[in-house]
């Protein structure tokens, strides 16, 4: 399944955060499959109580700039893993990116938008307009974001002006938004804000939506546990821990 899983996304063609794949060796037959957006300890033990044999995750529990101490945290969510043998998967910017499975692709297809293209490094972000083919008013898409995503997002209104071109990636991309004004969008929409971009925002006239880390990948995971499950004949449940990040 890991050959599999690492093929499908192209792990290869990115430069992470942290390591794409099996994470955590667990048992050798996997026939149960759990997913979601982070290994923390409640999705752990929600996948021990459903006596699984592998963990499908977007955020795993390795990253760039941890110092290697298994202590606290980290010693709690590793010793359930090998206590009960769970395999652990995790992707992260090849996640992102893939042009179906991905977190943006899914959250597109959710919010009603048809894809036109991408910017940025690795095609991370894209580009897309609502699928009616007619412009919105910035209140009204607001409004349709956060009855999907069961939140309303922080909204920096910008102009003003109608949106024709929608600029989206998920999670903490904030730092994206200059690409994405540079790209010709009326409106970019990510996981989180930062205090600069509120500045950019009233100064370029580009509305900026930050929706939720969380809240903006909970669908690639989804996606992709549930493919990989159909392929491989295995049972598959993704559960939503809310996050209010």
């Amino acid at each position: 399944m890991s050959t599999s899983l690492d093929t499908l996304l192209e792990v290869t063609r990115f430069s992470d955060y942290g390591p794409n794949g099996l994470q955590v060796e667990g048992r050798a037959s996997v026939r149960r499959l759990v997913s979601g957006v982070t290994a923390s300890r409640a999705l752990i033990e929600a996948a021990v109580e459903r006596d699984a044999d592998a963990l499908l995750v977007h955020h795993g529990l390795f990253w760039r700039g941890q110092d290697g101490r298994v202590t606290g945290w980290m010693k709690q969510r590793l010793a359930l893993l090998l206590r009960h043998d769970i395999n652990l998967y995790a992707y992260h910017l090849p996640l992102d990116a893939h042009p179906v499975l991905g977190n943006n692709a899914q959250l597109g297809e959710r919010l009603g938008l048809r894809p036109t293209g991408t910017f940025g490094d690795k095609a991370l972000g894209w580009l897309g307009t609502p699928a009616s083919g007619v412009e919105v008013e910035l209140a009204t898409w607001a409004q349709q974001v956060a009855t999907v995503l069961r939140r309303p997002p922080i909204v920096v209104p910008g102009d003003g002006r109608p949106l024709r071109r929608i600029a989206w990636c998920t999670g903490g991309a904030q730092g994206h938004f200059e690409a994405a004004i540079a790209a010709g969008a009326d409106a970019y929409l990510t996981g989180e804000i930062s205090e600069p971009q509120a500045h950019i925002a009233r100064e370029c006239g580009v509305a900026f939506l930050a929706c939720g880390h969380h809240a903006t990948e909970r669908y690639g995971a989804m996606a992709l546990g549930a493919h990989i499950a159909a392929r491989f004949g295995l049972e598959h449940e993704f559960i939503d821990l809310d996050n209010p990040a």
